[in-house]
Parts: C-alpha cells; structure tokens; sequence
C-alpha cells in the first residue's frame, strides 16, 4: 500500500515539473524581453497618439508592454522618475524649461544635447532619438490674408502689423516668452485692433473674418487645412523648440537596449505635418487616438 501511495506521489511530482516547463516555455514565448514596459502619455490627443504608437510597435516587436494613457503633464515626470512608468513621450523645450529650469535656448540640437545629458546625471533617465515633430508655440494667419499681403514669416508680419487684427490670448501679450520676445528681436507689432479671445474659439474667429492671427501650436490638427489657415515660420528663431522624444528609465534601457532601436524607429517618421495629420484625425474627424495610432503605426511598420 505504502509503496503504490510513494509511486502516486513521485508521478504526481514528475507531471506537475513537465507542466511548470511548459507554461514557462509558454510564457517567454508570450514576452520574449523580460518584464513587462509600462508605457505613459500626458492627457491631451498628441502625447496619446504617440504614447500608443511606442506600445504597437514594442508589441509588434514580441515585448509585453503595460499602457498608462492620460497623465497629467504636471505629475508625469515625477511618475516616471518615481517608477510608476517606465517610458513616455516628452517635449525637449519642456525638459528644459519646465522640468530642468534652465534658461531658453532655441538650437534644436543644443536643446536635446542638454536635456539628454542632464536627465541623464539628475534622473538616470535616458532620452532616445528626438523627432523633427516640433509641436511647439506659433501663430496662425488667415491664408486669405497671408497670400493678400505675402505673410509667411514672423519678419513678414512684423511689417504689416498695422493691417493686421490680432486675435490675443490675454496672457500671451504679457508673458515674457509671449508677445515680448517676439518683440525684442522682429520688432514692434502695432496691430491694427487687438481683442482678447478663449484659445478654443480661435479657429471659429478666424473663419468667421473676425481676426487675421492668433497664437497657436505648431501641431495643432485644425492646421492641416491650408486653405483657412497658415502658420507662420518663426524665422529669427525667437522661441525654444518642443521636440517630440521618448524618455526611458536607464535600467529598462540597459536591462533590454533593444528597445532604442524599436522606438527609433518611430520617431524617424515623425515630423510636424505628419503629427498635425494624425492630431487632426482625432480633433477635428473625432476618430478614436488608438485607432489612428493603429491605422498609422501598420503603415510604416
């Protein structure tokens, strides 16, 4: 009895160590890097749309991957630096300014160069490939007017201010990033009329002829249609630029540096017109961001 009670025992034994071998065989194939990403994004469209294309394309490159969609922008880098994520969109203007306070500069390069070392030394977080996506400040004219009057740059609207209706945002006429920068380098802009505005009616002033130019960001989806509106080139390069980047903990990176390459890879589609299309699609088409996301990520991946 004792001896058929022994061999039950070393078959259940032997049956339970062939089924652990094989669900962990199961397992890896399910995650073939480790631990699983855990992916954030801020709360508004872009910083999703992004956010979700790094998750399809590490998924598609067989990485098990956690999404941590609408974080606060105020809260997020203390949630990465804190390891309640892992990685996340971020903005090289924002890097430096808000999170490193350090004083403006406006070379693409230079921006990210510092940001990428200081991130580094302060938060042992990695900064990978920034994009040419620059979703940063700008101002938007009515096509009609900047073709009437040849407006297509900062200098250009400089010299015909005083033809041109203002459509303020109260604050930006004060803010010494605002208005006031433009002013120490094109000069003064003595608008014909200036009225204060809520920043989400200005596209309906400007097409309804109540205003000619509005502040803007440069990747804002109502932007794709060039036949209202025209952004205008800051060409004396007065503000700082927003580089779309990913941000990275350094122990992920160096646990799996695979992942560089993945994310890489995204960011080298990413320029400015492509992300005010795709921002587009979910502001003014009302498309769901994780369809557009998907919809984008299969045509390049």
């Amino acid at each position: 009895m004792k001896k058929n009670i022994k061999k039950k025992l070393v078959l259940t034994i032997s049956i339970t160590l062939v089924l652990s071998i094989i669900l962990s065989a199961c397992g890896n194939k399910t995650n073939n890097h480790g631990s699983t990403i855990r992916i954030g994004s801020k709360d508004f469209t872009e910083n999703l749309i992004v956010g979700e294309l790094y998750a399809l394309a590490l998924e598609n490159a067989g990485y098990q991957v956690e999404r941590v969609p609408n974080i606060a922008g105020s809260i997020i880098h203390s949630s990465i630096v804190n390891n309640d994520i892992d990685m996340y969109p971020e903005y090289t203007g924002t890097g430096l300014l808000a999170v490193l306070q350090m004083d403006l500069m406006t070379d693409p390069d230079e921006v990210y160069t510092k940001v990428k070392e200081e991130y580094k030394k302060q938060f042992n977080i990695s900064w990978l490939d920034y994009s040419k996506a620059n979703d940063g400040a700008g101002l938007v004219i009515r096509t009609e007017v900047s073709q009437k009057l040849g407006i297509k740059t900062i200098t250009d609207l400089q010299k015909h201010a005083g033809e041109i209706r203002f459509a303020s945002q109260g604050e930006v006429d004060r803010r010494a990033d605002g208005i006031p920068a433009l002013e120490k380098v094109y000069g003064k802009l003595n608008w014909k009329s200036s009225k204060v505005y809520d920043n989400s009616l200005k596209y309906e002033v400007l097409r309804n002829n109540e205003a000619d130019v509005a502040p803007a960001y440069t990747t804002e989806g109502q932007l794709v249609n060039k036949d209202e509106f025209t952004l205008l080139e800051d060409d004396k390069q007065v503000w700082p630029p927003y580089n779309l980047a990913p941000v990275i903990r350094d122990n992920v990176l160096s646990t799996d540096p695979g992942i560089a390459e993945v994310i890489n890879k995204v960011s080298s589609v990413l320029d400015t017109d492509t992300v005010t299309a795709l921002n587009a699609k979910v502001d003014v088409d009302k498309e769901e961001y994780e369809d557009v996301a998907k919809e984008f990520y299969d045509s390049i991946k």
